[in-house]
């Protein structure tokens, strides 16, 4: 009954990876990064998730301009949520690496299309502050339909009601 053996051998597996999953998940809610800027007179800390959770100045702070202070704070924002980024690429590195060693369901079943390959590539969101930004080639905008038609006028071009004579 090897067949038995080896679904058993499977389910333990998963059951393992999934206890690793939940142990990493619970480790990485606990993650902070904290980054400074303006010579240490603006310090902020992020969550795991890249959320502001704390900003500190410094008694100093007070010799910036409100635009300084505002670009000190988006600098140290960005430069904590990038540290707490990293810190959550290496506590997810085990599960990656475990997940690279497991057969591919391309693999395992004939004819099965390698959907990891198949995946979008998410690209990186813009750090440009809002009125900055300007949308490149690489940006994929979405499905452009050209076929469309306006309700209300195929409405009065089509509505002919019960009376018509095609009922």
């Amino acid at each position: 009954m090897r067949e038995a053996g080896d679904a058993a051998s499977i389910l333990e597996e998963f059951q393992q990876q999934m206890r690793a999953i939940a142990e990493a998940s619970r480790k990485r809610a606990q993650l902070t990064a904290s980054a400074s800027a303006a010579g240490g007179r603006v310090t902020v800390t992020v969550n795991a998730d890249g959320i502001v959770i704390a900003t500190r100045l410094s008694a100093d702070a007070g010799d910036l301009s409100h635009d300084e202070i505002g670009a000190a704070v988006t600098t140290a924002a960005q430069k904590a949520a990038a540290d707490v980024a990293q810190q959550t690429r290496e506590l997810m590195r085990p599960l990656r690496d475990e997940r690279a060693r497991m057969p591919k369901l391309s693999e395992l079943f004939e004819g099965m299309p390698d959907l990891q390959a198949q995946a979008p590539t998410i690209p990186p969101a813009s750090l440009a502050p809002p009125k900055s930004r300007r949308v490149t080639e690489s940006v994929e905008l979405g499905p452009e339909f050209r076929n469309s038609v306006d309700y209300d006028r195929w409405r009065a071009e089509n509505e002919r009601g019960a009376t018509n004579s095609g009922w």
